[in-house]
């Protein structure tokens, strides 16, 4: 007889395959339809606890690469996370839409229309790409399975989101935070535009290593007693020599002149000797202070250069005589401002020297047609060779230098007159900007806590905040001049008139309404009299603000202010996380965040950045189309987001093979208890030993995902799954599931046992795969669904088994037991552990119920020792164990040699066919 029709045999409509890539669109589609977020929303309205999650605006410009996905991805699963425990959440998803990026690409599309269209028009074309690019994004997160609120999101561009960018502004200003002059920044002259530290990037660059001597003046001469000399400085940048105004000296260092005449710091006289800048011998040693007021003579155009001192000059490279532009450094502005030498700025917007080197006689009469409307770092060359003689030495090096990070060009430092937000003005109740800060960031935790090192060595560091920017779309610095005096207008009717106006006609209306228009009635200011600023905002300072326009304005049910989590990639230490501080201390003295989370960035399979000319880069529409996206939210949650995070071909397969163990695993609980209606709490020892082990495991693995350490829990929680569950209780319980009559009570205690874990599983692993965990709940049995419809009905509630369970010696004794019964099998002796019986002394082993331990070793009896003939033996401490041929037949129902005759069924599978 065939008893293959007598088995209780698995059923289950949760299929072996997932078929993600197929299936996952549709069901995020149900999703959509049903409006999942908004019922996340109202099942936890009258939660304990809140959580919400403030975005970062990705840029609406391109579609998603994977670094948005792993961005993405972390906060659904954070997010969800707190759902699925329990806690009402809040997620409003935004974008950022002004800044050049856009513009840039507008401009290209426009061609030469763009100039002769209006600010308006401009901002229009401007304002229907970013737009086209929000919707694109907008669908792209969607496939990913991320949840929020998708069908109002936050945009910069949003009439009324401008006018909270600008009544941000305001509040700053009132602050006494708000200050306009003229001093060097980052300008990008491929952009046209100042920029903030944030907009620059580093990368390597060839420049000219020049020393050039500068004769001193007779009184120079005199004042150190040499007859004649010359003072050495070092630049590697020969086209703002002809902006020189001063040398900086250091007042604490002693300076030589050698014998060739050259004037250097004396702590540098080994350094330039090795070097071949100096022969060595010393003729006159002499005091910074010796030369202060003095002047030396400029080679390039015979204007004095004065010597000045300043702390900046250092002994690490150099000569320590520091050639100073004012114009063209930070350093050199700031030691020029205490002696009262004038800022020379003869660089236009466009990197090209101006009328200023004719009206200042900044290069000779003859030469300025050649110079002027030619690129500066064209004329280096140029510079060099009108130098001659004065150039002690010349060659090319490879250095670190700033660039624009959107046009991918290298910035120069001019001065221009920008407004800025002052860090060291002590006027938040007497404190300055800097310190209200560093003092806000201690009260926030960081993910991982080495974050804090970061952002707050960048604050103490940090120079004045850049916010005006030379460009047409973006939020107006909405400021109005005296247009006798220059001085800004910050009076609060006016000031509230401009954002109410912002409110209903969007920032456009600065450029398309007359100063009479947009000053409130019955102001005491007369428009003739009054002029427009026409800079706009650094996006920095949009997506800075984010936490005012969304958190604040209720406009949006984004969840409270201080958010309770900011999450971005490592370099927002110096982007958001940093402007999103400084605006919200600016403004409230506090942070906007409670803790803050950052990630690495993606790179390929070998740690390399992924980059479209080197053929690595993964996009995650590719992902998902070959793989499924469930299986890269397990890849971001099997990830260490604390540092780099690799992705490939190979690595993507390894993250299926571990998908396939989880899907499996559920597969065959739900398989299982298929036809269970109530859970026993009848458990056998066995049961009980896997409630343990899973009570241990997910509080293990739910900590670690409280505290978003989700690598760390999936690991704990898939050793657990293929070891304690998949390779040892599972596969034992086969037996009684299968071949035991329908209702005995172990096949429903186990069953029962299954089910709890099945439940609790479920519930843990729904933050990362919300859809394996929702396709599962459809097909389940009303024992584990009961009355949830979807996954988001679930909960997670923690496992509370406590039993006592001496297991050491059976794990022992059962893990080498199958070692020999490994090299049984290989040696052809047996087939299956069925065929044997085993025999110990072990008085804690005979003592449990024998069902159990047969089923534990898998064997077809136990008993004491009494054989002399055995397969194979081993000790565990000072129990003896042997393994022995059965000594019974084979029942052709269950397979256990237990039958008493050949043919016949075994006690147990007997009274199952009654």
């Amino acid at each position: 007889m065939d008893y293959k029709d007598t088995l209780l045999l698995p059923a289950t409509d949760f299929a072996m395959r997932g078929n993600l890539s197929e299936q996952e669109p549709k069901r995020y589609a149900k999703w959509s339809e049903e409006k999942a977020y908004e019922k996340m929303k109202a099942k936890r309205q009258k939660a304990g606890v809140s959580f919400n999650i403030h975005d970062g605006p990705p840029y609406a410009n391109g579609h998603l690469h994977i670094g948005h996905a792993l961005n993405k991805i972390l906060k659904d699963i954070i997010l969800k996370t707190h759902y699925f425990f329990g806690d009402s959440v809040r997620y409003t998803p935004g974008w950022d839409c002004h800044g050049l990026p856009i513009e840039q690409q507008v401009e290209v599309k426009l061609g030469e229309a763009k100039k002769t269209m209006s600010k308006s028009a401009i901002r229009s074309e401007c304002r229907a790409w970013a737009t086209n690019f929000v919707n694109i994004q907008r669908d792209e997160f969607k496939t990913l399975g991320i949840l929020g609120d998708w069908e109002d999101p936050y945009l910069t561009m949003k009439f009324k989101f401008e006018a909270n960018i600008y009544r941000t502004l305001c509040e700053v200003a009132k602050k006494g935070l708000l200050i306009e002059r003229s001093k060097p920044v980052f300008w990008s002259w491929a952009a046209r535009s100042a920029l903030a530290e944030a907009e620059v990037e580093y990368e390597d660059k060839e420049d000219y290593s020049l020393y050039v001597a500068f004769e001193l003046s007779k009184e120079a001469c005199e004042k150190i007693g040499v007859q004649n000399a010359k003072a050495v400085i070092w630049t590697t940048t020969p086209w703002t020599l002809v902006a020189n105004q001063a040398i900086s000296l250091n007042p604490n260092e002693k300076y030589s002149v050698t014998s060739e005449g050259y004037i250097v710091a004396s702590a540098l006289v080994e350094t330039l000797v090795n070097q071949g800048i100096i022969s060595g011998k010393i003729i006159k040693e002499f005091t910074s202070k010796e030369l202060e007021n003095l002047n030396a003579i400029n080679p390039l155009n015979g204007r004095n250069s004065v010597f000045i001192l300043g702390e900046h000059v250092l002994m690490d490279g150099g000569t320590g005589l520091v050639h100073t532009a004012p114009g063209h450094g930070e350093d050199d502005y700031f030691a020029s401002l205490r002696y009262g030498i004038e800022v020379i700025m003869p660089v236009d917007e466009a990197g090209l020297y101006d009328e200023t080197l004719r009206v200042k006689k900044l290069l000779p009469e003859n030469l300025l047609n050649e110079f002027i409307g030619l690129h500066i770092f064209k004329a280096n060359e140029k510079i060099v060779e009108l130098l001659g003689d004065s150039v002690v030495k010349v060659s090319k090096f490879v250095h670190s230098y700033p660039f624009c990070w959107r046009t991918h060009k290298p910035v120069i430092y001019r001065a221009t007159k920008q407004w800025f937000i002052a860090m060291d003005e002590p006027k938040l109740d007497g404190k300055t900007l800097r310190t209200t800060a560093l003092e806000a960031l201690k009260q926030v935790k960081f993910y991982p806590e080495v974050g804090v090192k970061r952002i707050t060595s960048m604050i103490e560091n940090r120079p004045d905040w850049c916010i005006s920017r030379q460009r047409d779309w973006g939020v107006p610095i909405a400021f109005f001049r005296d247009r006798a005096t220059k001085e800004p207008i910050f009076d609060t009717e006016i000031l509230d008139n401009v954002a109410k106006i912002f409110d209903e006609k969007g920032a456009d209306a600065w450029w398309d309404l007359e100063i009479a228009d947009l000053l409130p009635k019955d102001s005491k200011y007369d428009p003739a009299n009054l002029e427009k600023v026409m800079d706009i905002l650094d996006v920095w300072f949009d997506s800075g603000s984010t936490w005012n326009a969304v958190l604040n304005s209720g406009d949006y049910d984004a969840g409270g202010y201080q958010a309770d989590m900011y999450l971005e990639g490592s370099d927002q230490h110096r982007g958001w996380f940093q402007s999103s501080l400084l605006l919200s201390c600016a403004v409230n003295q506090k942070a906007p965040y409670k803790s803050v989370l950052t990630h690495g960035f993606t790179v390929d399979g070998n740690g390399n950045k992924m980059s479209k000319s080197k053929g690595n880069v993964i996009a995650p529409a590719d992902v998902a189309k070959k793989y499924g996206t469930e299986i890269l939210r397990l890849w971001v949650g099997l990830s260490d987001y604390s540092s780099d995070l690799k992705i490939s071909d190979d690595i993507l397969k390894q993250v299926g093979e571990q998908y396939r163990k989880i899907r499996n695993t559920v597969r065959f609980l739900l398989a299982n208890i298929n036809d269970l209606d109530d859970i026993s709490s009848n458990f056998t020892m066995l049961d009980k030993w896997i409630l343990v082990r899973a009570t241990k495991t997910f509080n293990e693995v739910s900590i670690c995902f409280k505290n978003y350490e989700f690598s760390k829990g999936f690991n704990i929680l898939l050793n657990f799954l293929s070891g304690d569950l998949s390779g040892v209780y599972l596969d034992i319980c086969k037996d009684r599931l299968y071949c035991d009559e329908l209702e005995s009570s172990r096949r429903r205690s186990a069953q029962s046992a299954m089910a709890i874990i099945t439940k609790s599983l479920l519930a843990l692993i729904a933050p990362t795969l919300t859809y394996t965990v929702d396709e599962a709940l459809e097909v389940a049995p009303n024992i584990i669904k009961k009355s949830a419809n979807d996954v988001f009905e679930l909960v997670y509630k923690p496992l509370e088994f406590d039993y006592k369970i001496e297991d050491e010696l059976l794990r022992s004794s059962r893990e080498k037991f199958n070692e020999i019964i490994d090299t049984l099998k290989k040696d052809k002796i047996i087939k299956s552990t069925l065929e044997v019986i085993l025999e110990t002394s072990s008085n804690e082993v005979l003592s449990n119920d024998l069902d159990e331990v047969i089923d534990w070793y898998m064997v077809s009896f136990v008993r004491g020792v009494e054989s002399d003939e055995c397969l194979a033996e081993f000790d565990i401490g000072n129990d003896k164990f042997k393994i022995v041929k059965a000594d019974r037949f084979k029942c052709p129902r269950c397979w256990k040699y237990s039958a008493k005759n050949d043919g016949d069924l075994c006690p147990r599978c007997a009274k199952v066919m009654k």
